[in-house]
């Protein structure tokens, strides 16, 4: 089993957390092909964690499936944008980290013993 963190990324993780929903549990090269055709910012992050778990374990990306995909709440940046008569809003910028955990695909057999 191998892993990678990523620490204080800029993306939310909440937005984050739907792209690491969704490879939980896949084949790592199945889930780096899969992250490769979606759109968000987080898919092309998460993608290159996976790649650096698989990497950190001297892994070939088919033969290890995603153990743990993990998104947690880091600091938040705090600006102020200048608004109407000399007020000014708040801007709340989040980062996430992304902990990604890959493991050897266990082979399961459905033989019977008989008895």
């Amino acid at each position: 089993m191998s892993r990678a963190l990523l620490k204080f990324v800029r993306v939310s993780p909440t937005k984050a957390r739907l792209i690491a929903r969704e490879v939980q549990g896949m084949n790592a090269e199945l889930a780096l092909a899969a992250l490769e055709f979606m759109p968000n910012k987080a898919a092309g992050i998460v993608s290159k964690v996976i790649a650096s778990a698989v990497a950190n374990g001297d892994f070939e990306p088919e033969e290890v499936t995603i153990t743990s995909c993990r998104v947690d709440k880091a600091a938040v940046m705090k600006r102020w944008r200048p608004r109407a008569r000399g007020t000014a809003s708040r801007i709340i910028k989040p980062t996430a980290h992304i902990l990604v955990e890959v493991g050897v695909a266990e082979k399961t057999e459905n033989t019977k013993k008989d008895a």
